[in-house]
C-alpha cells in the first residue's frame, strides 16, 4: 500500500478526500471562498456605510490587504507549492504540514476582523508565520536540487512576505507610511511576479493550446528592459512620489509590454478561455500603465490604474491560472475546460471594464460602477468555487498521486 498521509486516506485504506494531497488544493479553494466573502463584505461596507471591522483597521485598508495578502497570497502559495514540486521533482508540503500552513493563513484572515489589540497581534503573528513557512517549504526543494535559476521567482515571494511585514509594522505604529508601502509594494511585487512567470508560462501554454502551428518569441531586450525599468518605477512611485517620472516610465513600460503581448498573439487563443483569460489579464496591466502615464493630467487616472493592475493580476491572471492548474494536476483536460468557465471569466472582464473605464466616461455614477463591478466579481468567483470545489476536494481522476 502506498504511503498516503492520513489526511488523504479514509478508514478503509482507500484514498478519500485529497484536499491536502498537494498545495494547490486547499489554497485555491480557500482563495475562491475568501474572495467571494471578502468582496461581499467590502461591497456591503462601501455601498451602505455599515462596517463590522474593528476601529484599528480602516475598511479600505482591510479590503486592500484582504485581496493582496489574503486572496492573492493564497493563490501564489498554491501555485508555488505545486510548481516547485514539478521543477525539482521533490514533493512539497502535503497532509498535516500542508493543513497547518493553511490553518495559519486562515487564522490571520479571521483574526483581522476580530475586535481587540490581541486579535491584531494574533493576525500579524499568524500571517508572518504563514509567510515564513511558505518560504521554507518552497526554498528547501530548490536548495536541495541546486536549481538557482528559480531564485528570481522565490525572491519575489520573499518580497511579498516583506511587504506584508511592512504593512503590519505600519499598523502597529512602528514604521511611518508602513501601511501604504506594504499594500502598494505588495501589489507591485505581484505585478513583477506575473511578469516573470508570465514570460515563462503564457507563451508555453499558447503554443500547446491552440489548434494551429505557432512558435512565439520572447525578446531578450524586452526582458532586460522590464527587469531594469520596473524596479525603478516602483522606487519612484513608492518612495519619491515623483508623478512626472512615473508617468514617463509608465509610458515606456506600456510600449515594452504591448510589444510583448503582440509577440504572444495568435488568433487561436480566443477560442480557449484558459488562454485568453491570461492574455486579457496581462492586457489590463498595460491599461494600468497607460492610466499611470495619464495620472498627472487626470484626477481619477491614478486610482483607476491601481484597479486596472488589480483586476488584471489579482483577478484574471490568478483566476485563469487556478482554473488551469487545478484541471491539469487532477488529470483533467486543460484543453476542454468546463463550459461554465467562459462566462465566469467573461464576468470578471466586464467587471474590470466597468470598474476601470466607466468612471472616466461617466464619473457622476462612480458608486454605481463600483457596485456593479463588485457584483460581477462575486458571481464569477462563486462560479469558480462551485465548479472547482469538487476538483480540489476529490482525488485525481487518473489515480496518480497529487
Amino acid at each position: 500500500m502506498p504511503n498516503v498521509d492520513p489526511l488523504v486516506r479514509n478508514k478503509t485504506g482507500a484514498v478519500g478526500s485529497a484536499i491536502f494531497a498537494l498545495g494547490f488544493r486547499p489554497f485555491f479553494l480557500l482563495a475562491g471562498l475568501f474572495s467571494v466573502l471578502a468582496i461581499s463584505a467590502w461591497s456591503m461596507i462601501y455601498l451602505t456605510g455599515l462596517t463590522f471591522l474593528p476601529v484599528h483597521l480602516p475598511a479600505i485598508q482591510w479590503h486592500a490587504h484582504a485581496m493582496v495578502f489574503g486572496y492573492a497570497m493564497a493563490v501564489v502559495s498554491g501555485f508555488m507549492l505545486t510548481a516547485v514540486g514539478n521543477w525539482t521533482g521533490i514533493v512539497t508540503l502535503r497532509g498535516w504540514p500542508l493543513a497547518g500552513l493553511a490553518l495559519l493563513w486562515l487564522a490571520a484572515r479571521l483574526s483581522l476582523v476580530m475586535p481587540g489589540d490581541l486579535a491584531l497581534v494574533i493576525a500579524a503573528t499568524a500571517d508572518l508565520l504563514f509567510g515564513a513557512g511558505l518560504l521554507v517549504a518552497i526554498a528547501w526543494p530548490v536548495w536541495r536540487t541546486r536549481q538557482w535559476k528559480q531564485l528570481g521567482i522565490l525572491s519575489k515571494v520573499f518580497l511579498l512576505v516583506v511587504a506584508n511585514a511592512t504593512f503590519y509594522a505600519g499598523l502597529f505604529g512602528a514604521l511611518d507610511q508602513g501601511v501604504y508601502l506594504g499594500l502598494y509594494g505588495g501589489l507591485y511585487v505581484l505585478l513583477a511576479l506575473v511578469f516573470a512567470m508570465g514570460r515563462r508560462v503564457i507563451p508555453f501554454f499558447i503554443e500547446r493550446g491552440v489548434n494551429e502551428a505557432v512558435e512565439l518569441r520572447n525578446r531578450g531586450w524586452i526582458d532586460w528592459s522590464s527587469l531594469v525599468l520596473f524596479p525603478v518605477w516602483i522606487v519612484l512611485e513608492l518612495f519619491f512620489r515623483a508623478p512626472v517620472w512615473v508617468s514617463l516610465i509608465s509610458a515606456v513600460l506600456f510600449l515594452i509590454h504591448a510589444l510583448r503581448l503582440r509577440d504572444w498573439h495568435t488568433p487561436g487563443i480566443w477560442s480557449q478561455p484558459l488562454l485568453w483569460s491570461l492574455y486579457v489579464g496581462y492586457g489590463f496591466v498595460l491599461l494600468g500603465f497607460a492610466l499611470k502615464a495619464a495620472a498627472p493630467w487626470h484626477p481619477l487616472a491614478g486610482t483607476l490604474a491601481t484597479h486596472a493592475f488589480a483586476y488584471g493580476v489579482v483577478g484574471l491572471v490568478t483566476l485563469g491560472m487556478m482554473a488551469r492548474v487545478a484541471l491539469g494536476h487532477t488529470g483533467r483536460n486543460v484543453f476542454g475546460p468546463p463550459a461554465a468557465l467562459t462566462p465566469m471569466l467573461a464576468l470578471v472582464v466586464v467587471g474590470a471594464l466597468i470598474r476601470v473605464l466607466m468612471p472616466l466616461i461617466w464619473p457622476a455614477q462612480y458608486v454605481i460602477w463600483i457596485g456593479l463591478s463588485q457584483a460581477f466579481w462575486i458571481v464569477a468567483f462563486a462560479g469558480f468555487v462551485w465548479i472547482y470545489a469538487p476538483v480540489c476536494w476529490h482525488p485525481r481522476i487518473d489515480g496518480r498521486p497529487g
